[in-house]
């Protein structure tokens, strides 16, 4: 087992490969230092790992990229995408710093071999090199440890043993190079903070690196598994892309998060959505810790009514609604999300198999309890009648009660209307552009200026504009 003396943070998950392939499995007097910087004038140098094996210093490149890749000349020609300059000819000229650095610092050093690899990651990606001089600096995760412990590829007039310049090695490492700083980065987005996650998927909000000055997006980032079987990968990358697929269908629309992109990293070890950064606090977090204004309240339910009429609308159900999906901006305004296992329309395939492991109980309808796969528009508004519930007396409901509190300044119309949204029979549930309707004419109307306030509302959601909430006397 190799030893790791030092570095910063891996960027990616393939070189997070190449490290623990090393760590776990080179010789136990191998050195390892990873994603650190290398300075030559004014420019820093980004490296993805050094070894110091018993014979040599080795610069490594780590590449997730898959496919083939022809080499012509001093650039590399992929399949389907644009061709770039050799990464084995740039970290050439790395190595060749790196070694003037060391021997900056101790003048002995220049008989110290400091080669430089190219590791490819992902499965079937392979190099086609006829001319070979990129060839014999290029590897895969299994043949990375026979490259390295070959001493014939000391240059001669170099020394086949490093182990007297171990010492001076280690000094001059530390007084050269530093670890990389550079923020984690996907695609054209600049990671600016880690706002979350767990196992599955991290979120972080994000800047154009092109235009650091613009405005900021939220970055969902999916872990995926590009060395497993066909079958299970297609099956993980159609559950990833679900909600991408799902937002892609549904136009514009003010109280539902907009999707901007969506992409692979070379290796497709992760998978980036790419939404609107909506400033602000999930519902959930209102409900245990900063509590809303009743007026506040009904404003974030007319929105959770909007957005999700304006997604059924589009033939798209939700099917996870919880407090945790509806996003309250710093100005009140809120934004229905988490489109992760949303059905968007007729396919081919189903995500809802995983339903059962992600679903919170208390809202989800009694009809979809044992079958997540009946679920449906009636079963969204179910969802959002429990969250109507929960946000105005502040408890969830209790399944069968003989009487449900009431809630302070609401009125016996708007809970009434939370009432029949969590019918238990599917057909008596309003749909959610009825109820949107009730809840705002319970709000806002006087009796003579329901037909009018009906007609402007239904006029709204055709259009599908947000409502305009009218001043209270």
């Amino acid at each position: 087992m190799a030893q790791i003396v030092g570095g910063g943070r891996p960027v990616n998950d393939a070189e997070r490969r190449v490290i623990a392939h090393l760590r776990d499995n080179a010789p136990d007097d191998w050195l390892l230092l990873h994603n650190i910087e290398v300075p030559r004038g004014a420019d820093l140098f980004e490296v993805d790992v050094v070894v110091l094996t018993g014979h040599s210093l080795i610069v490594i490149d780590v590449k997730g990229a898959r496919g083939r890749f022809e080499v012509v000349g001093t650039r590399w020609f992929p399949q389907h995408r644009e061709a770039f300059g050799s990464p084995v000819a740039k970290l050439r000229g790395t190595a060749r710093a790196l070694k003037g650095l060391l021997i900056d610092e101790h003048r002995e050093l220049e008989r110290l071999y400091v080669d430089n690899v190219v590791v490819l990651t992902a499965p079937g990606a392979v190099l086609v090199d006829p001319g070979g001089r990129d060839a014999r600096h290029v590897t895969t995760i299994p043949g990375l440890i026979g490259m390295l412990s070959d001493v014939s590829r000391v240059r001669h007039g170099c020394s086949r043993d490093a182990g007297p310049y171990r010492t001076a090695i280690l000094e001059a490492l530390n007084g050269t190079v530093r670890r990389s700083t550079a923020p984690p980065r996907f695609g054209n987005w600049e990671v600016e903070e880690q706002l979350g996650g767990d196992s599955r998927v991290t979120e972080y909000r994000a800047v154009n690196a092109t235009a650091p000055t613009s405005e900021t997006v939220l970055l969902r980032v999916y872990r995926a598994d590009p060395m497993a079987e066909q079958q299970r990968r297609v099956a993980e990358q159609r559950r990833i892309a679900n909600a991408y697929q799902s937002l892609a269908k549904i136009p514009p629309h003010p109280c539902v998060v907009r999707s901007r992109d969506f992409f692979a990293i070379d290796d497709e070890s992760r998978f980036v959505l790419v939404l609107d950064d909506v400033h602000g606090q999930a519902l959930h977090l209102h409900l245990t810790g900063r509590p809303l204004s009743t007026d506040a309240k009904l404003d974030v339910l007319e929105d959770m009514l909007a957005g999700l009429a304006h997604v059924h609308a589009n033939n798209v159900i939700h099917r996870a609604l919880t407090p945790a999906c509806v996003l309250v901006a710093d100005n009140g305004h809120a934004m229905l999300t988490g489109f992760d296992y949303a059905k968007p329309g007729p396919r081919k395939h189903t995500v809802a198999n995983e339903l059962p492991n992600i679903l919170d109980v208390h809202y989800v309808s009694p009809e979809c309890r044992a079958r997540p796969d009946r679920m449906s528009p009636a079963s969204d508004v179910y969802s959002a009648g429990v969250i109507a519930f929960q946000l105005l007396t502040g408890e969830l409901p209790v399944p069968g009660a003989d009487a449900e509190p009431g809630a302070g300044g609401v009125s016996p119309e708007v809970m009434d209307l939370v009432r029949r949204m969590r019918d238990p029979t599917p057909a008596k549930r309003p749909d959610a552009a009825s109820a949107l309707v009730e809840l705002h004419e319970a709000r806002h109307a006087e009796p003579r200026e329901r037909e009018g306030t009906l007609r402007r509302l239904r006029d709204a959601l055709r259009l599908r504009s947000p409502l305009r909430r009218t001043p209270r006397d």
